[in-house]
């Protein structure tokens, strides 16, 4: 690896700017179980597969430890922080009830952003997002979206709900770990079955007979739990325990664990405005939110089991060149992280980045509208 170059302004604005400068910036952050190599730590566990594992050709054990969606819902509420949340709009939908009339969600926390339902199910903001999607589809100008929801274009989007427009991620990181071996758990639950008399039990197992149910549904027996809820065989062939349909206790990584971040660059300079000047400060815009979320330090508490922590003492980006030899930035010291915040700052502005005057309200109305819809969809499907 060459000399790590000093960050500055200039540079940011050639990546936003030079559509023949760098294609990517790319981080591969290592990381640590918090008690130190070897220490067991739990992937997401999904139905049917369980963990996630790949297998190499070599025989090598890939598993995901955060997927590219996850990754991006941790990242996105940091423009929820007092620190940058002038950066964008701060959308809020209400979806209060008589019983919490003040019940609110910040669209930087809804799953698909502007392309989700809770969105389309509003009075007045699913309009303002759909005339945005059409404008983007049909004159590929991004400003009025970015004005409403800019982490749409920096995290992805897909109007599946309307427009079908879709928008590649501009930052995209996941976490895997390599050469990994799975555990598998065994536990006892013991109840209070062995406390109760003999009237009691006769009487709880004549309603749970009458019911259809097993004592252990609801916590009056005790319960072995050796193996997941899965359709796969507890025993193979031979007779002996079959592990795939085991209760997973977690893996140990002999090989390392491994946060890639992408910056799309490639990406960014497909992105337009309605004129050369408002593409500028869009991309540039754009960019800054960019390196905001991939250098905000993000918690590695990444579930029950699976907690992390940064290996290095710094991260260092390289700005992939699209020939020849790449160049090197640090990026997580406070004085580039301040650096980062002031550019994104100053992009705003020039953008001319406005907070709305009122929250949006949900409408269940047009929530039953768009459920309807999917069912014509299907029924067509169908036909």
């Amino acid at each position: 690896m060459s000399q790590t170059q000093a960050l500055s302004h200039d540079i940011i604005d050639q990546w936003a700017d030079n559509p023949k400068g760098p294609v990517a910036l790319i981080l591969k952050q290592k990381l640590l179980p918090v008690d130190g190599e070897g220490g067991v730590i739990f992937p997401p566990t999904y139905a049917d597969i369980g963990y996630s594992i790949d297998t190499l050709s070599d025989g090598t054990k890939v598993a995901q430890i955060d997927s590219v969606p996850s990754q991006a819902n941790r990242s996105e509420p940091v423009f929820m922080d007092e620190e940058y949340k002038q950066l964008v709009p701060q959308i809020e939908i209400n979806l209060g009830n008589k019983d919490d009339p003040e019940r609110k969600v910040s669209i930087l926390e809804l799953a698909h952003r502007a392309g989700d339902a809770v969105v389309r199910s509003t009075d007045k903001l699913a309009g303002e997002i759909d005339e945005a999607f059409k404008t983007l589809l049909r004159t590929h100008n991004a400003v009025p979206l970015a004005k409403l929801a800019p982490t749409s274009l920096v995290f992805g989007a897909w109007d599946s709900r309307g427009t079908q427009v879709k928008r590649p991620r501009l930052i995209r990181s996941i976490i895997r770990a390599e050469d990994v071996e799975v555990l598998h758990n065994a536990s006892q639950y013991n109840s209070v079955w062995k406390l109760l008399d003999d009237n009691q039990k006769k009487a709880l197992s004549e309603e749970a007979k009458k019911q259809k149910m097993k004592l252990s549904d609801k916590g009056y027996n005790d319960v072995p739990a050796v193996f997941r809820k899965t359709n796969l065989p507890k025993l193979t062939r031979d007779g002996h325990f079959n592990d795939d349909a085991r209760t997973l206790g977690g893996i140990i990584a002999r090989g390392p664990i491994t946060r890639q971040v992408t910056i799309n660059l490639i990406a960014l300079q497909s992105i337009k405005g309605d004129s050369e000047e408002s593409t500028r400060q869009l991309k540039r815009y754009l960019l800054g939110l960019a390196l905001v979320a991939a250098t905000a330090e993000t918690e590695l508490y990444l579930r029950e089991g699976c907690l992390l922590r940064c290996a290095d003492d710094a991260d260092i980006w390289e700005a992939v060149a699209r020939r020849g030899a790449s160049q090197f930035y640090s990026l997580s010291a406070d004085q580039e992280r301040l650096l980062i915040k002031d550019y994104a700052e100053q992009a705003a502005a020039n953008f001319g980045i406005e907070q709305p005057e009122k929250t949006y309200q949900f409408n269940i109305k047009k929530a039953k509208e768009l459920l309807a819809k999917k069912e014509e969809a299907d029924s067509d499907a169908g036909d």
